[in-house]
């Protein structure tokens, strides 16, 4: 495990789009940074054997023919058009690649506008005995909603003919970053992450590889902190892989003037790689739960420190209660260990207005990273201690920082793993979703319990390092 760390950062700095592939029981993971880089991994917690291929491009796919390996990447010419290229590279040995200019191909301008050729994505299509490439592309139309996920084929890998989209919902203006499709049981799936209007990777199903493409109630794996996210297989268990953004580098000059901390700053490109398995449902919808390896990691126990602050809670040594129709009830609990797992089961009976969770809190429960757990509002919200106080209002003149949806009902029981290490806080709840983000200021805090207006219970807590 590198640097004993359980969430994979490159020696390089941040780390971009990830491109799996699997091949010998490895998991050789493709990322951008100074160029493509591969790192491999067996179980999503151990990674070995990094090295850089020397291809400076963006984000694409690979794919083995009669021992050869084709890496579809793309380039950036510069402006005003073509802005984007796509390029194709081969190896025999898939660590020595040569690259073939006269196979860069670009948008044809009648189909798809000349602004958005990327990430090429190609498969195998039985159906049609012919290779599929799927790009990042805008569709030729009247209004700025052109993203779409454009498609070309080949019989070859290197002349390939235009078609219509794959898919043109005329939604995003941003062109469909990053598309990827994968079948799995009697289902295609379709992703693809925007920044446009919202700034996620999306999924969306089908029985069919040419759709109708349809549009699941919870559409997104995690927070705008899983981006570019594409999947990869070993032929039995399906996996996610993007990165949570850091906020150290001010790429786009959106900070405010004076430094008030980095929990301020904007997003950057690129971070820490995030590894999401998912979990097809009998509809199936998906959804998504920690690596084995991943939630194995965090062994060596904590005795749970449960201390009552306001309200009157009914406390064990794993587990606390409390009934607070008029109120707000609190606890503080533990340090919040450098790197960890805090497991909880949690149940409500009364709808509270609000309960849930709280990292690095001081000792007036104030200053803090709250997941709010809001059953009348159908949500988990994330929201920093920047909130608590009036410059934190100014700075963010809107209602959530993060959140992600979630039917909740009253008298289940539903379970917690946060994972904490360093600044990366990731929950899943249930095994249904997964919500992402950094915490970058505040350290040495405590984790904190609370309900507002109504009654729950926080069992079985557990409290786990490495």
């Amino acid at each position: 495990m590198a640097e004993n760390r359980v969430f994979y950062s490159s020696p390089q700095g941040r780390l971009g789009d990830i491109i799996p592939y699997y091949e010998d029981g490895e998991f050789k993971l493709f990322y951008l940074g100074n160029g493509w880089s591969n790192v491999s991994t067996k179980d999503h917690l151990h990674f070995y054997n990094e090295f850089s291929t020397g291809i400076r491009g963006g984000t694409g796919s690979i794919v083995k023919v009669d021992g050869l390996y084709h890496m579809f990447y793309c380039k950036f010419p510069g402006y005003p058009y073509p802005r984007q290229q796509a390029w194709h590279a081969t190896s025999t040995d898939f660590v020595n690649w040569t690259e073939h200019p006269e196979h860069m191909f670009m948008p044809d301008g009648d189909i798809y506008e000349m602004s958005d050729w990327r990430d090429p994505h190609v498969i195998w299509n039985e159906e049609e005995q012919c290779w599929w490439m799927l790009l990042s592309a805008q569709k030729r139309g009247k209004t700025m909603r052109k993203g779409c996920v454009g498609l070309c084929v080949s019989d070859d890998l290197i002349h390939w003919e235009y078609r219509e989209p794959l898919y043109a919902p005329a939604t995003n203006q941003s062109a469909h970053e990053c598309p990827d499709i994968f079948k799995w049981g009697d289902w295609w799936y379709l992703t693809y992450s925007v920044y446009t209007d919202r700034f996620q990777t999306l999924y969306r199903m089908s029985k069919s590889p040419y759709g109708p493409w349809i549009t699941p109630k919870v559409d997104t794996f995690d927070t705008r902190c899983f981006y570019a996210a594409k999947h990869g297989t070993d032929g039995v268990n399906h996996y996610m892989y993007g990165w949570n953004p850091s906020r150290e580098k001010n790429i786009w000059s959106f900070n405010p003037q004076k430094d008030y901390g980095k929990d301020y700053g904007t997003w950057d490109w690129g971070g820490t790689m995030i590894v999401h398995k998912l979990i097809q449902k009998e509809d199936g919808t998906l959804c998504v739960t920690p690596p084995e390896a991943v939630d194995n990691a965090f062994a060596v126990p904590v005795k749970p420190e449960i201390m009552p602050v306001n309200g009157d809670w009914q406390v064990t040594e794993n587990s606390a209660a409390v009934s607070t129709p008029y109120a707000y009830a609190s606890l503080l609990m533990n340090k919040v260990p450098e790197g960890c797992k805090l497991e909880m089961d949690v149940r409500f009976t009364e709808t509270p207005r609000e309960f849930g969770v709280a990292l690095q809190l001081d000792n007036d429960f104030a200053m803090g990273y709250y997941l709010l757990f809001e059953p009348n509002r159908g949500r988990v919200q994330y929201k920093t201690g920047l909130r608590m106080y009036e410059d934190g209002g100014k700075m963010f003149p809107y209602d959530v920082e993060q959140e992600r949806p979630f039917t909740w009902e009253a008298g289940r029981t539903y379970h917690l793993r946060i994972f904490v290490e360093d600044s990366i806080l990731l929950l899943y709840l249930d095994d249904t979703i997964a919500l992402g983000t950094r915490m970058f200021d505040r350290k040495h805090g405590r984790f904190g319990l609370f309900v507002s207006e109504g009654s729950a219970s926080f069992e079985n807590i557990s409290l786990k390092t490495l």
